[in-house]
């Protein structure tokens, strides 16, 4: 009965039937890995090449050579000029010929090309100019125009020529040749090491191509085909199906010859496995699609190559999407960086045209908010919101909308307060991969929610395909599942294509691949489906609208620490420097030119108007050095040649621009003094301060003891004064043995290093028994390959100490003595230090400060000076953008281990309950703390990508900081003090500016400088004080202007707690008070709050501020 199924089928149940009786011959298994390695000749340039499909590829070609048909000549401007079109055609143009060699590197190469096709192309489907000199280079019309980009070597060679070209009649166009390649000029096939500066290129293609469309389609219809019968699962049907199609499609081309009906006849068999993949219609159809394709081009802003070469690589990539997307209705392709924008408006302003044109109609997503991808280590909180505030704005200005999602693919490690920023500078969404690069932690999560300090948060992605530059390939669709980590949460995912780094962005190849991609996931689901049509907005529009229906996301806490690339917050010593202090000096300039539109009634009084351009180029161009291989320090000599300009340029405005605020202001800057000045310091930090400050040296006296309010000038008067100052003093107790102390510390120095550091209020000993605190040490420094990037754990066991070959007293002023330490580091290089320690002044805390002028000429070495001190802590805390981590003193896991070298800004501290030690520093960004040894990074010599890092004279401050109790505002308070020294200036009496800054001050009366303060929350920090961006007499008009004044005052809470406070700004007049976001757009009226302080003398409102928030306030001021 079970058998009956069986007995009424198949042709041997019939005797006579069709199956055949007899044998044909022997049919063999075919031998897998055979045919999948046959698969390779048909597109490979080897021995087969003129009897496989790339011998097919072309119809015709006429070479270069043919001066027929193609003419060239060229010119090339002097040096490493880059004359834009107008002055570069300009010139006369010499006759050359393919086989010309042209250089040296970075030098420019004009060449006008005046091409003729032979009457038996003209017919021909597809017309192609193919030009290669192994280096870029950039087409332009012969009007001006540009046309796309060249990316030679192989990539990026070929120009669709106009139909206008197939008269027979000659045409003419331009091509900009750059002698570098897309990553710079390195010697040989190691892109890192320092560029070769005689590098020549010599053009080898210039040829008219008639293409055979239908053997370029069929060549990525097989690309696609053997890709899947390759990386399909070996065992799996779809694997075996394609390695059929795929040796079938070969036989057919064999059978026919190579002929246009073979090749045709190969196509329909690849169509059986593709589908109709010949257009963008492939990506029609309601199928749900788990991967999104987006088009980006990552240009480095600087990096192998100078800013000026980005300027050119932005119009080469940019006018290559815009073309594109002409012929690739499907591409959306995203870029990032204002400042690539305002380059392209300003130099190549008809590419721009073309942008906001694919902009309008959505294809050309301006993404980021940010002016640059900057790094997010090392600049301050104050930087990273204005990246986000010149980003966002000009990105409004120009195009009319804001960007909703933070493109960061590159930058080395993502600090903690990030999701706030995001979200207080109108984005909430995140898109990274660089963890993917983590050598020794995998990254847990895909997809997940971020949140910073203060619990806001941000949704991140990271494409699985571990990349921003795929390659479009086969594989990259598939790893977009296959290595997606939350996929319990939700299974899309982005995947992020085109060439990159060097620019270029997607090219028509990747765009043929991804549409057979899409054949192919349509008919198995082994490859996920890849949709293309979508924005990146797009996809985080549909992954939010998912978690507002109930999708929960995995949560990520605090940093986004990258275990890579640790030596970046060391390398490039003197542009790190540069950039905190400009950081401070803009801060500086905003407060004091704030008040000189105050004082002067917004131009009323005086002349003088808020120097809203001059301070808007200064942060430009220090956001622009803040780029992500700019200030880590991770790119060639020729940038650091220019942001050592840029530095320059930022500090000469900067200084005028503070003796202009100040001469409003009524006063005399310290170059102007005379002996009859009436001195006072300038205090611009927002708490009272008591220092002894350097005089002048046209003062009788060579210190003075400065006190005064927060943000207002402070009195200087005599050390014996009523604020009089207990006194210092050094002595060589015993040879070697120094002994400094003032009535808070005494400080034993043996052998150049401290032994003794002891508190005498507290009667608490510092320094561990035989250990050493300023104790030089240096190590080798060989990381695995990145140089100028890493530094790997293995470098700590080649530690190795420093000893003094000098060390005297060389300062017995009782304001402030120094101990003198000379060291030898090498036949090359030494460090001097000098380590003070000044009267304490009543109960202000003092500290040790350390003063190191290096000249550093090591190779491969890492300069460290360490502090072992007497507390006990599982975790040390660092300073970072508007808070505080809290990273690991113990290896007791892989994670906490990979953070063996960390970033830090002002400060960092190891606390325990009852006492704690704070480092501070002036301009580094590297420490680490391992146990009870705190460990400042001072100085790295990597020799790639640029051979001279960090090679010469060096200026650096540090200071140890002893603290009884925890960690408190004291620490935050004091580095701030640490990086903004006092200002001493002179004040004109009986001026107005004088009465309101300075006499005042003596009469105990609050004058202007000591306007804004906060009462009631130590732990909140008033961080800026500027002008309102579109105030009437501030804006530049890129954005509507507001009618009216106002300030906008920035505060955060540096310690973690919900505090309530009173924002005061003494007697201005303030007619309303809002709560707006770092845009300064306004969103909650606070005029209800405003109270009176101080008896009622004073005007403020209350503020409420939460743990580690940043909080903005826009003060409206009456007429």
């Amino acid at each position: 009965m079970g058998g009956e199924c069986c007995s009424r089928t198949g042709p041997m149940a019939r005797p006579g039937g069709e199956y055949p009786q007899l044998a044909a011959g022997p049919v063999g298994k075919q031998i897998h890995s055979i045919y999948q390695s046959r698969l390779k000749q048909f597109t490979d340039g080897g021995q087969y090449r003129e009897q496989s499909l790339i011998g097919k590829l072309d119809e015709a070609r006429v070479k270069g050579t043919d001066t027929s048909h193609v003419k060239l000549s060229v010119y090339s401007p002097p040096g490493q000029s880059r004359p834009l079109f107008k002055e570069a055609t300009s010139h006369s143009f010499t006759p050359t010929n393919v086989g010309a060699s042209f250089g040296p590197s970075w030098s420019t190469h004009w060449f006008k090309v005046q091409v003729t096709v032979p009457k038996d192309l003209l017919k021909k489907e597809r017309l192609e100019f193919h030009w290669d000199a192994d280096n870029e280079g950039l087409i332009w019309t012969e009007d001006g125009h540009t046309v796309h980009g060249l990316t030679g070597g192989g990539e990026r060679v070929e120009w669709i020529l106009p139909d206008i070209f197939r008269d027979g009649k000659e045409h003419t166009f331009y091509i900009e040749m750059a002698c570098n390649g897309m990553f710079g000029n390195a010697p040989g096939g190691d892109s890192i090491q320092p560029p070769a500066p005689d590098k020549h290129y010599t053009l080898h293609t210039a040829d008219i191509v008639a293409v055979n469309l239908e053997a370029r389609a069929l060549y990525f219809d097989f690309w696609e085909i053997g890709d899947a019968a390759r990386e399909f699962p070996q065992e799996s049907v779809e694997a075996h199906g394609a390695q059929q199609v795929a040796n079938r499609i070969m036989d057919a081309f064999i059978a026919g010859g190579g002929s246009t009906e073979s090749i045709k006849k190969a196509r329909e068999i690849a169509r059986e496995y593709l589908g109709n993949v010949d257009s963008h219609k492939v990506y029609d159809g309601d199928k749900e699609a788990l991967v999104t394709g987006i088009g980006y081009c990552h240009i480095d802003t600087c990096w192998l190559w100078p800013f000026a070469e980005t300027k050119r690589k932005v119009n080469r990539s940019w006018s290559s999407q815009c073309d594109l997307i002409d012929r690739y209705p499907e591409l959306r392709f995203c870029c990032s960086q204002a400042q690539q924008y305002k380059w392209l408006e300003q130099d190549y302003p008809s590419t721009f045209d073309r942008v906001k044109k694919k902009v309008k109609e959505g294809s050309f997503q301006p993404i980021g908010g940010s002016w640059v991808e900057h790094d997010t280590n090392l600049p301050g909180g104050e930087s990273l919101i204005r990246q986000f505030l010149y980003g966002q704005r000009y990105f409004e200005s120009r195009f009319g909308q804001r960007c909703k999602t933070f493109w960061l693919p590159d930058t080395f490690g993502y600090s903690t307060q990030l999701p706030q920023i995001c979200r207080i500078s109108g984005m909430t969404r995140f898109l990274t991969q660089k963890l993917s690069w983590n050598n020794i932690n995998n990254f847990p999560h895909t997809t997940f929610n971020w949140v910073a300090l203060d619990n806001s948060q941000v949704i991140c992605h990271m494409p699985p395909s571990e990349t921003y530059t795929a390659e479009a390939n086969f594989g990259d669709v598939k790893r977009s599942v296959a290595q997606h980590k939350s996929l319990d949460q939700d299974q899309t995912s982005l995947l992020v294509f085109g060439k990159g780094d060097g620019g270029g962005g997607p090219t028509w190849q990747h765009l043929e691949k991804l549409r057979r991609c899409r054949g192919i996931s349509d008919r198995t689901s082994l490859l996920p489906r890849i949709k293309l049509g979508d924005s990146a907005d797009d996809f985080f529009d549909k992954l939010e609208k998912k978690v507002e229906n109930g999708t929960e996301l995995v949560t990520w806490y605090g940093e986004l620490y990258f275990e890579l690339h640790r030596g970046t917050y060391t390398t490039q010593a003197n542009n790190k420097r540069n950039n905190r202090k400009s950081e401070v000096l803009l801060r500086d300039i905003e407060y004091l030119a704030t008040l000189a539109t105050i004082k002067n009634g917004f131009g009323k009084r005086s002349a003088y108007k808020y120097p809203k351009k001059d301070i808007d180029d200064m942060w430009e161009n220090v956001l622009l050095c803040q780029f992500h291989d700019c200030l880590p320090g991770s790119s060639i000599e020729m940038c650091y040649d220019d942001s050592d300009k840029i530095y320059a340029q930022v500090f000469a405005t900067g200084e005028r621009l503070l003796s202009e605020a100040l001469s409003e202001l009524g006063f005399d800057e310290e170059s102007s003094l005379s002996p009859n000045s009436k001195l006072c310091t300038l205090n611009t930090l927002p708490w009272k301060r008591s220092e002894i400050v350097k005089l002048p040296s046209s003062h009788p006296h060579k210190y003075g003891l400065a006190h005064g309010d927060a943000l207002s000038t402070m009195s200087i008067r005599p050390l014996a004064s009523a604020h009089s100052a207990a006194t210092a003093s050094i002595a060589e107790t015993s040879p070697g043995v120094f002994e400094l102390r003032n009535s808070q510390y005494t400080v034993e120095v043996t052998d150049g290093v401290i032994t003794s550091l002891y508190d005498i209020k507290a009667e608490r000993e510092l320094i561990p028994k035989g250990k050493k605190a300023a104790q030089l040490v240096i190590f080798d420094d060989k990381p695995l390959y990145w140089q100028a990037w890493d530094v790997e754990v293995y470098h700590l066991n080649s530690r190795q100490e420093l000893s003094p070959n000098k060390v005297y007293i060389s300062s017995s002023d009782t304001a402030k003595v120094s101990l003198t330490i000379e060291t030898k580091i090498s036949d090359k290089s030494w460090i001097t230090t000098k380590l003070s320690l000044p009267a304490a002044i009543g109960n202000s805390p003092s500290a040790i400060e350390i003063e190191a002028e290096t000249e550093w000429h090591e190779t491969m070495k890492f300069l460290k000076v360490e502090f072992s001190v007497d507390i006990t802590n599982t975790e040390a805390s660092y300073e970072t953008q508007f808070g505080i981590v809290r990273r690991p003193t113990h290896y007791n896991t892989s994670w906490d281990m990979a953070k063996f070298e960390v970033c830090v800004h002002k400060w960092a501290d190891l606390s325990e309950a009852t006492y704690g030690v704070s480092i501070l520093n002036d301009s580094k960004y590297g420490f680490a703390v391992a146990g009870n040894v705190m460990r400042l990074s001072l100085l790295r010599a990597p020799k790639a990508p640029d051979a001279h890092a960090d090679m010469g004279r060096h200026h650096t401050k540090y200071a140890i900081f002893p603290h009884a109790g925890p960690l408190t505002h004291a620490t935050v308070r004091k580095a701030f003090e640490f990086n903004s020294p006092l200002r001493v200036v002179g004040h004109r009496a009986p001026t107005t500016a004088g009465d309101l800054a300075g006499e005042r001050v003596e009469a105990g009366k609050p004058g202007l400088l000591s306007t804004f303060k906060i009462f009631g929350a130590d732990n909140l920090v008033l961080d800026t004080i500027k002008r309102g961006e579109d105030d009437e007499d501030v804006s530049r008009g890129e954005l509507p202007v507001k009618k009216g004044h106002s300030v906008i005052i920035r505060v955060y809470d540096a310690m973690g707690g919900k505090s309530k406070a009173v924002l005061s700004w003494g007697d201005i007049k303030v007619k309303k008070v809002v709560r707006t976001n770092a845009l300064e757009d306004e969103e909650e009226d606070l005029s209800e709050n405003m109270v009176g302080v101080e008896g009622g003398e004073l005007k403020g409102v209350k503020i409420e501020v939460r743990a580690f928030e940043v909080a903005t306030y826009k003060l409206v001021l009456e007429d």
